[in-house]
């Protein structure tokens, strides 16, 4: 498991995010998890274009939010 810092801001509020990348994913799981202070916020999957989608989110981070982030982590090129 690698593990990335991104910070994410919207309408001048920062939201700062670590996300757990899981490089060997099964469909078990989400390949990439996402955590704000510790806790568990959302997932993310990759389809067979790249193109993320949430497996996973726990409805405390706005879905604006989680768009941006899902696009932050497509151009980092981790898949």
């Amino acid at each position: 498991m690698e593990r990335h810092n991104l910070s994410i801001t919207k309408d001048d509020e920062t939201f700062r995010f670590e996300i757990s990348d899981y490089p060997h994913h099964t469909h078990d799981h989400c390949k990439f998890d996402v955590y704000q202070d510790g806790v568990l916020v959302a997932g993310f999957n990759p389809d067979e274009q790249n193109v993320l989608h949430i497996c996973n989110d726990s409805g405390t981070v706005p879905a604006e939010v989680l768009n941006l982030l899902a696009d932050e982590i497509e151009a980092h090129h981790w898949m």
